[in-house]
């Protein structure tokens, strides 16, 4: 075997891994679990463990939360897609999943999830607390089993789905505390409502997408409606007062109180635009509006703590 060869063979082996290593990161979607564990990580920041400073202590816990947090995740969003393999391959913006495309079979995702899901659980179990692990467990599980078979029934999926996604906030809290206090649901709430308008607005971007799939992601029965618009608002509007809870809690200070104030406010707003125009662009403007909010509103909290 010549130099040549041996070089063409050396490619070949290391395109084949860098394309598996791609599909792995699509199927756990890493984007989106990334944000999923943004929240995780600044709750466990936000929450009353550590008042000296941002140590090398801190620093390596929060780096185990953040590998245990994207394999909880990841093992979620596994499930989904093997789940909804068949469906996905129906929808453009989901055909090239790995699974849905044939490039990962069933099994291999199955034993993929199994194994990042237990990885992640027993790391919030031995480096933290049992309680986080627990937490961690029911979210995988509520996500995987009952929101995604859940989608294709009622749209009441969106309210079950809203509880993993708020999940890792408590994950968060009670990895840093080990107690259910009021500072870890006021940070689920938080984020519990925010899920709402964001989502809604994802659903009526790609509401051909999902309606060709069988989703009922949507309020109303009759696809993006002045319905789903109002709930939209009334959503965004629940999220003011909840917003103020962390300062009445002395979770924030009055600083982190007015952008927390503002972001809400702001979010009202995008979604009445929305009421108004009725239109796909006014539904992109309420989704990266919300992208920013939940990144605004926890860094300011958290950096109440600095």
């Amino acid at each position: 075997m010549n130099k040549i060869e041996n070089t063409t063979i050396a490619g070949s082996k290391s395109f084949a891994l860098a394309s598996k290593v791609k599909d792995y990161f699509q199927l756990i979607k890493f984007t989106l679990s990334f944000m999923v564990v943004f929240s995780t990580v600044v709750s466990f920041l936000i929450a009353p463990y550590q008042k000296a400073g941002f140590t090398l202590h801190v620093l390596v816990l929060v780096l185990l939360l953040f590998i245990a947090g994207l394999c909880i995740t990841g093992s979620a969003n596994t499930v989904n897609q093997v789940l909804e393999k068949d469906t996905d391959a129906l929808m453009k913006r989901t055909a090239s999943r790995p699974i849905a495309s044939g490039r990962m079979s069933v099994k291999e995702g199955y034993t993929f999830a199994l194994v990042t899901g237990i990885l992640g659980v027993g790391m919030m179990w031995y480096f933290f607390n049992l309680n986080s692990a627990l937490v961690g467990l029911a979210s995988l599980f509520i996500y995987g089993f009952i929101y995604t078979p859940l989608k294709k029934v009622n749209s009441v999926a969106v309210l079950v789905g809203a509880i993993p996604g708020a999940l890792p906030c408590l994950i968060g809290w009670v990895a840093a505390t080990d107690s259910f206090s009021s500072g870890g649901w006021i940070l689920f709430g938080i984020q519990f409502l925010w899920q709402f308008p964001h989502f809604w607005a994802i659903a009526w971007i790609a509401h051909e997408d999902y309606s060709k799939a069988g989703f009922k992601l949507l309020p109303g029965d009759k696809g993006p409606t002045k319905f789903t618009a109002l709930q939209t608002i009334m959503y965004s509007t629940m999220m003011i007062p909840v917003g103020i809870l962390p300062y009445y809690y002395g979770i924030s200070g009055e600083i982190s109180m007015w952008i927390v104030l503002g972001c809400n406010v702001a979010m009202v707003l995008l979604s009445i635009k929305l009421f108004i125009k009725m239109d796909k662009a006014s539904a992109r403007m309420v989704m990266f509006g919300s992208y920013f909010y939940l990144m605004i509103v926890f860094l300011s909290l958290w950096a109440n703590k600095l």
